[in-house]
């Protein structure tokens, strides 16, 4: 786990091995610039700037360059990065994606400092959680398969004037509480299925929460018989590896709100009878991308101490074809008692859910967000990068895109339109699992709708895409798993609490 702290610009003894620094597009000739803002003095601004020209005498925004030392900075490697900004125009994503497409590209130095524009704690939070975030490496599973630490940065030194500042410290010490928690739902997710089944995720999840003002509750293959959750024990009844779902319960004192997070936790998706074509299955381990999220942000609020209830479900079942799996035309029966008519197996994810959705109402939460690798379909609409959000309450959904936009995460606003609900109808059921083929995301969040009590304001969050990167790392976004909406979520929940207080 990389460690961050805080430091002066000219503190003696750091032994820096690299410096991160951010550069800023220039304003007239669109060369690169270091505004004083860095805290570096002009001698040392106008050497680096020198020496950028004449490695990268073309340099542009998103450029990475690596300069074998500067005079004046305090290290052997200077690595300067290029936002697409001007010094009027930065936000905190800017350095956050600056400071972690740095990090990102250094893979055997230990100590590593970062120098970026800006000193209020929103600034200096950001660069400090990008240089975290961008040094992630998964490297357990390399070599002899034996689980070994990571190659990157070991400690991030945020370099910066205002190292002193009480209120800078609290925000660097909450950022990092947050990246420690995106690296934790990045592992989960990065984890092969051979070694992460629902019975390892419980197992994760009490892990993850040990320590902290955190209950816990795992219902297995019995307990969840003996309830009656039907969704969840259909959807594993194909595999070997029994179901599970995960309850985490915490209640800090001072609450003044009650958030339900509902997670879908398919350890690995064949797609059941309604088998995927081989290459749509080599990146099934991360259909449990929302029960990571969910978990890793109860982690996070707990460790915060956030002023919210929270409780948490994560439904898990590994989804696999066999003797004994669920058929398309079969008819379940979900926990609170509504049946559903399976016509696609492949759509499973939306059954583990239903359970947990009606299981999370029976707390009455103030407000309940689900987290979901659900449909293919969100992939079309809006590509890899971008989440979508759909909710029964505007204000709700608003409220969401809104602390998603404030700690860098990108999630759009979408609708649920009435007049596709009927393609949801079953002539023998309650409920089909498919409706429409187009506007498969928007089907898929009608149909989680109905189960949700009426009055109870409910937010759906489809992070398809975006939860498992297979092109290029960017930014502080490495290839494979993301770890997005951790961040979101615990805005959110942070929002609320804040709203209820004041």
């Amino acid at each position: 786990m990389t460690s961050v702290r805080l430091a002066a610009l000219d503190a003696p003894g750091l032994a820096l091995d690299a410096v991160v620094v951010g550069l800023t597009a220039g304003k007239r000739d669109g060369k690169p610039e270091l505004p004083a803002s860095s805290g570096l003095g002009v001698g040392e601004r106008k050497r680096l700037l020198d020496a950028v020209g004449k490695v990268a005498p073309k340099a542009r925004a998103g450029d990475v360059i690596k300069i074998p030392g500067v005079p004046g900075i305090d290290a052997s490697l200077v690595i300067a990065v290029v936002m697409g900004a001007d010094v009027d125009e930065l936000t905190p994503e800017h350095l956050r994606r600056a400071a972690g497409a740095g990090t990102m590209s250094i893979s055997d130095l230990d100590r590593v400092g970062v120098i970026m524009p800006g000193s209020t704690p929103a600034d200096v939070a950001a660069a400090a959680q990008g240089a975290a975030l961008g040094a992630y490496r998964f490297e357990s599973f390399r070599g002899t398969g034996t689980p070994r630490p990571s190659r990157g940065p070991k400690t991030i030194t945020v370099l910066t004037e205002s190292h002193r500042d009480r209120h800078v410290r609290e925000a660097v010490r909450q950022a990092e509480i947050v990246s420690d928690e995106v690296c934790r739902a990045r592992d989960l997710v990065n984890t092969p299925p051979s070694a992460l089944h629902p019975k390892e995720l419980a197992a994760a999840a009490i892990e993850a929460v040990a320590g902290l003002d955190v209950t816990t509750q795992i219902l297995d293959e019995r307990a969840l018989k003996r309830g009656k959750f039907g969704g969840i024990l259909a959807v594993g009844q194909g595999s070997v590896n029994t179901p599970r779902l995960i309850r985490l319960a915490y209640r800090p004192a001072r609450s003044k709100v009650h958030v339900a997070l509902v997670g879908k936790g398919i350890t690995f998706d064949s797609g059941g009878l309604s088998l995927k074509p081989p290459g749509a299955m080599e990146t099934m381990k991360m259909d449990m991308g929302g029960a990571a999220a969910v978990i890793a942000a109860t982690a996070a609020i707990a460790k915060l101490g956030l002023p919210a209830s929270v409780t948490t479900y994560a439904a898990c079942a590994e989804n696999m074809p066999s003797g004994t799996a669920q058929r398309p035309g079969d008819v379940l029966t979900t926990y609170g008692g509504r049946t559903v008519e399976v016509l696609n197996t492949d759509a499973e994810g939306r059954l583990v859910l239903a359970d947990a959705l009606v299981r999370a109402g029976e707390d009455a939460p103030d407000i309940i967000i689900d987290v979901a690798t659900l449909t293919g379909a969100q992939i079309v609409a809006l590509g890899t990068r971008i989440s979508a959000v759909m909710s029964n309450d505007d204000d709700l959904r608003d409220d969401v895109v809104r602390s998603a936009t404030m700690v860098g995460e990108q999630f759009w606003p979408m609708p649920l339109p009435v007049e596709l609900r009927p393609s949801l109808d079953s002539s023998i059921a309650d409920i089909a699992n498919i409706g429409d083929r187009m506007g498969g995301m928007l089907t898929a969040g009608l149909f989680l709708q109905d189960f949700i009590a009426e009055g109870t304001p409910w937010a759906h969050l489809d992070i398809a895409g975006p939860a498992y990167n297979e092109s290029d790392p960017h930014d502080y976004t490495p290839k494979g798993a993301t770890g997005v909406a951790v961040r979101t979520l615990v805005q959110v929940v942070r929002d609320l609490a804040d709203s209820h207080t004041a």
